[in-house]
C-alpha cells in the first residue's frame, strides 16, 4: 500500500495522540498539546497515511531563518520503510522554501536508527543535553544547514 504525506488536520489529532502514547509512553504529548501546536501559525505538522490509517507524523516550528523539529513518530511496524524520511524531507523542503537556513532537533542519545536518518538528511551533532527527557534520558542536539539540501533527494531512510 502507498503512503501519502499530507498536512495534519484537527480530525487527525486523536489518532496521532494514540500513536504518540504508544511510541513515547514516558513523555507523550497530550491531545491538547497537539491542538495548541496546530493552532500556531509558526508550526507545520504532517501525517503519513496508508489508506485510512495514520502510520506516522512529524512537526516543525518555523521562525525563519531557523526551524526546530518538534516531533517525529512512525508506527513500529512501519519503521524502516522510509516514512520518517519522507515526513522530514517534506517539512524541511517547505521550511527552506520559506527562508529557513538552519534546522535543529533533539534526539534521544540511544536512538541510533534516528541518528542515522538525521545524518543522511544532513544533520550534524553539535552538543548533548544530559537528562533532557523526563525519564532521565540524554539528548543529542543536531543541526542541519540549508547547504545540505541535496541530501533530501530520494527521501531514503
Amino acid at each position: 500500500m502507498n503512503v501519502v504525506v499530507e498536512p495534519m488536520r484537527w480530525w487527525d489529532v486523536d489518532a496521532v495522540h494514540d500513536l504518540e502514547c504508544d511510541l513515547f509512553p514516558s513523555d507523550a504529548w497530550s491531545a491538547e498539546q497537539f491542538w495548541q501546536e496546530l493552532a500556531q501559525p509558526t508550526r507545520r505538522y504532517l501525517v503519513a497515511r496508508e489508506g485510512a490509517a495514520i502510520v506516522g507524523y512529524a512537526g516543525v516550528f518555523v521562525m525563519a531563518p531557523d526551524a526546530d523539529v518538534q516531533t517525529v513518530g512512525v508506527r513500529p511496524d512501519r519503521q524502516g520503510h522510509g516514512i520518517a524520511g519522507a515526513l522530514l524531507s517534506t517539512l524541511i523542503e517547505a521550511a527552506e522554501a520559506g527562508g529557513v537556513t538552519h534546522t535543529m532537533l533533539e534526539v534521544r542519545a540511544d536512538n541510533q536508527a534516528a541518528h542515522a536518518l538525521y545524518e543522511r538528511l544532513g544533520f550534524e551533532r553539535i552538543s548533548a543535553r544530559q537528562r533532557y527527557y523526563p525519564d532521565g534520558g540524554d539528548a543529542i542536539v543536531m543541526r542541519r544547514a540549508r547547504s545540505s539540501a541535496e541530501r533530501l533527494v530520494g527521501h531514503d531512510d
